[in-house]
């Protein structure tokens, strides 16, 4: 039987594992964690996952979607949260579309179980090196102090984005291309809890934001009626910054003055500032993803910021084209490989690019009058020509159209729409039958 070694039981590796099982491989997997499965889970540096349609698609090809619904959320729109206490609702899709809140913990402990149904997973287990000529793994067993070397027919580095794998093998290869780019805000978590009766303090099946200007807070919902929040902010080097917030009483003045009507459902927030660490946020870029046998997948390759939700997407979206190709190749891996980077060099770039610009929306233009007519008119459009016209977040969300198509379509249509919203000097109070009027005008004949 050929064997095939993943390095990281993280999302994508043991979604992998899944499927290289059903390909016929003994596959043994290899974490530099502890079981994860066997520890308290709590927030702390994970960020909820919103699972969309690329996710699932894969999920669903390997028999797994229906399980990981069960502990997903919908979120039909997104609630911001102003400054002057009110709120505002914009939905994410038309027919009810909605991404899905999962906890990282949740969705990695499914996908565990699932993969050692028909795989072997070893852990507290460190990469130490690769010999890609070989096809030979090298680990050390944190507990024990055991060396082990591990030879197979091919081998897929799932474990992140300061892959080991990476790090120790290709990283030092010829006319290998790397970059590891921070951006200036880092993030820290919040857990607001349930009511004493269970119940949310917000709404449930909503993403909320409190967008201001050069940084922002979200909360996504969890199963047992708490959110998990997460503030996005300049580490240093800005009025409102993380290296500021250095008192108890910095925290509850801050987010009792820029936060109002959250402070007023969890006003102990500084009491639990520092349940949760300061995390830093990277884009990662290399290339190629493969020598030999040996592959990036996820993380590993294409590393983001959380941003557009795509980051556990677009991995699982790797799977996906992963297991296409290898349908077609069979166990010529050289030739998968080769077609599989080719393929997804140019989307794992755009899913970073789309991510940077959606923190701009998120945390600046959604609260922006002009911004929120042009969302207006941008739906009108689609659900007026439902087959022809698909927004940004549309392509993004809730297609598997490329990344790199819906990012140079988004441009092109972020353009168009402010052209057309000038020519015909649209108003937020312009009535709808006037609107209407003006896009069948326009685009009656062009979509």
């Amino acid at each position: 039987m050929k064997k095939a070694t993943i390095v990281g039981s993280g999302l994508v590796g043991s979604l992998w594992a899944a499927y290289m099982a059903k390909a016929g491989y003994e596959v043994n997997v290899y974490e530099r964690r502890a079981d994860m499965r066997k520890a308290a889970i709590s927030a702390g540096k994970s960020i909820n996952l919103a699972t969309s349609y690329r996710g699932w698609k894969a999920l669903d090809a390997i028999g797994l979607g229906d399980e990981i619904r069960e502990i997903a959320i919908p979120m039909y729109g997104r609630t911001m949260h102003l400054q002057d206490g009110s709120t505002a609702y914009q939905a994410y899709g038309a027919d009810n579309q909605a991404i899905y809140s999962v906890s990282r913990g949740g969705i990695n402990s499914k996908l565990m179980d699932a993969a050692e149904k028909n795989a072997n997973l070893y852990f507290n287990e460190e990469c130490t090196g690769v010999d890609m000529a070989t096809n030979t793994c090298y680990f050390k067993n944190s507990v024990t102090g055991q060396t082990t070397e591990v030879k197979s027919d091919v081998i897929f580095a799932t474990d992140g984005a300061f892959s080991a794998v990476r790090y120790n093998a290709m990283q030092k290869m010829d006319r290998f291309s790397y970059s590891q780019n921070y951006i200036a805000d880092g993030y820290r978590e919040i857990l607001l809890p349930a009511n004493d009766d269970g119940s949310y303090k917000m709404a449930k099946n909503t993403l909320h934001i409190w967008p201001r200007g050069r940084f922002m807070l979200i909360a996504l919902p969890n199963a047992d009626g708490s959110f998990t929040c997460t503030l996005f902010m300049p580490v240093d080097g800005h009025e409102n910054c993380f290296n500021n917030l250095t008192s108890r009483e910095k925290v509850d003045e801050f987010f009792k003055t820029t936060f109002t009507d959250f402070h007023a459902m969890m006003p102990d927030v500084a009491d639990a500032w520092e349940k949760h660490p300061l995390s830093s946020l990277a884009i990662i870029r290399c290339y190629p993803w493969h020598y030999g046998t040996t592959a990036l997948m996820g993380d590993a390759a294409h590393a983001t910021v959380p941003f557009y939700g795509q980051g556990m997407n677009c991995g699982f979206e790797d799977c996906t084209v992963m297991w296409g190709l290898y349908q077609k190749n069979g166990d010529d891996w050289e030739a998968t490989f080769s077609e599989y980077e080719k393929l997804r060099k140019p989307n794992g770039d755009a899913v970073q690019d789309l991510s940077l610009q959606n923190y701009l929306v998120m945390r600046d233009k959604v609260a922006d009058p002009n911004f929120q007519l042009q969302l207006k008119i941008e739906r009108r459009i689609a659900e007026l020509y439902p087959s022809s016209y698909f927004p940004l977040y549309t392509m993004v969300s809730f297609t598997d159209i490329e990344y790199h198509t819906a990012l140079s379509k988004g441009e092109e249509q972020d353009k168009m729409i402010k052209g057309f919203i000038s020519h015909h000097g649209i108003s937020s109070a312009t009535s709808p039958a006037g609107i209407d009027e003006f896009i069948h005008s326009e685009f009656g004949n062009k979509l």
